[in-house]
């Protein structure tokens, strides 16, 4: 099941001790600004890295705007992976609406 949530409610996702937050941007971007825990695993070597993934964990996974990390999920999806969470709106909508720490690019 995909979840699309909002900043707030991916926030109140991540509460869950069975949460694995993946962040897919790339690796300067997750230089540049990342939400406190996150793993990077980039989209682009998502194919070789997803197997590391378990497959009983929420995963909680953004990108810079959303789009990559929805990508990612079907990906996910369709290699059997099930408890997906998606960020709208991505690290950007998290800065701005959850932590204005969080750098802007």
């Amino acid at each position: 099941m995909i979840q699309d949530l909002t900043p707030k409610a991916f926030k109140a996702s991540l509460n869950n001790d069975n949460t694995l937050l993946i962040d897919v941007r790339e690796d300067w971007e997750f230089d540049v600004c990342k939400i406190h825990g996150a793993q990077l695993m980039a989209m682009s070597a998502i194919a070789e890295t997803y197997t590391q993934l378990d497959k009983n964990a929420n995963l909680a996974i953004y990108c810079h705007h959303g789009v990559r990390s929805l990508r990612v999920i079907h990906f996910l999806q369709s290699q059997g992976y099930e408890n997906l969470i998606n960020l709208q709106g991505g690290i950007d909508a998290w800065s701005s609406e959850v932590d204005s720490s969080v750098a802007k690019y």
